[in-house]
């Protein structure tokens, strides 16, 4: 009795053992024939595009929100944009969506800028898009200087340098260029225009020549820096003892600057056109009431609005060469 269960246990045992050897096989065979070998490496993937890690990710995503500060009440405005076809000032943007050091902004000009409202605005929200570090913060009035104490840290560093009463020529002294190099720019704004158009005997042909000079020279001493003109915004000037009509040679200038950039390859920011060009310009900071009595220069209000534009100009720039970046 206890043998023949021994003889069924051993039975069982083989038969188990010859079942797992036959699934096995099977296994095997089935492998061969029906499964590809798993390479030891992965082929490249040559239709995906490149992997970042998550901080250059952030990097390439970092778009900066903006919005319209354009008055729904301003007639005939257009895009407000740079006009840079040629990508001057991608090397400019690619500093800034780096930021590995201050990245350094001189913005010239005339008494526009020289009222540290204008451009301190554009000043203060490029320190908010990109850092304040690179700054000491302190407040800036017409009474003070408008050029930036650095502390050598990586972010924004914006310069004011204006002039009352400046022209492109008038800006061209060596101690202006030196001035201007020794701060190392990155970019330069240069926002003239106004003074030209007030010139009774204003010809395009030696504005042309003007603005060549200053640039030429600038070029010379800040070897690292891109430019970008920007045009007036529009000026009244006196017809008689009273009353004041339109400068109609705000235009001319206009017309005057853009051609050069144009020629030249250099960015431009047309706010005259932008603000509603020759119709609707002074008009509409009239009816705002964002002129000052002269009508030449302008209201808080006024110079905050512009400066406003031009970041949200200078924004939708960047945020547009942000996006050539993503692949």
């Amino acid at each position: 009795m206890k043998r023949e269960n021994h003889t069924k246990w051993s039975n069982s045992i083989d038969l188990r053992f010859t079942m797992v050897l036959l699934l096995t096989i099977s296994l095997s065979w089935y492998g061969v024939f029906a499964q590809d070998v798993i390479p030891e490496k992965a082929k490249r993937d040559y239709n995906s595009g490149p992997v970042y890690s998550s901080s250059a990710m952030e990097k390439l995503m970092r778009f900066i929100a903006v919005s319209s500060p354009m008055p729904s009440a301003f007639k005939d405005t257009t895009e407000n944009v740079i006009i840079d076809p040629e990508g001057t000032l991608d090397v400019f943007w690619e500093k800034l969506s780096i930021m590995e050091r201050p990245v350094r902004i001189v913005h010239i000009g005339d008494s526009h800028v020289r009222g540290h409202v204008f451009p301190y605005k554009m000043r203060k929200l490029l320190e908010e898009d990109f850092g304040d570090e690179a700054v000491i913060d302190y407040n800036i009035s017409y009474n003070t200087t408008g050029i930036a104490h650095e502390t050598g840290r990586s972010g924004i560093v914006y310069h004011i340098m204006g002039v009352n009463g400046a022209t492109c020529e008038s800006f061209n002294k060596p101690e202006r260029i030196k001035e201007i190099s020794s701060l190392n720019p990155d970019l330069i704004i240069l926002s003239f225009g106004t003074n030209e158009a007030h010139g009774r005997n204003y010809r395009a042909a030696q504005h042309r020549i003007q603005m060549a000079g200053l640039i030429g020279e600038l070029k010379k001493e800040c070897k690292e820096a891109e430019f970008l003109i920007t045009t007036p915004p529009g000026a009244y000037i006196k017809s008689g003892k009273r009353n004041r009509i339109i400068n109609v040679r705000t235009p001319l200038v206009v017309r005057t600057e853009k051609d050069f950039a144009q020629e030249n390859g250099i960015a431009v920011w047309d706010l005259y056109d932008v603000v509603g060009g020759e119709k609707f310009a002074c008009r509409n900071w009239s009816a705002a009431g964002m002129y000052q009595r002269d009508k030449i220069h302008f209201t808080r209000d006024g110079y905050s609005l512009q400066g406003l534009l031009l970041h949200e100009a200078f924004i939708k720039a960047y945020n547009d060469y942000v996006a050539t970046k993503i692949y």
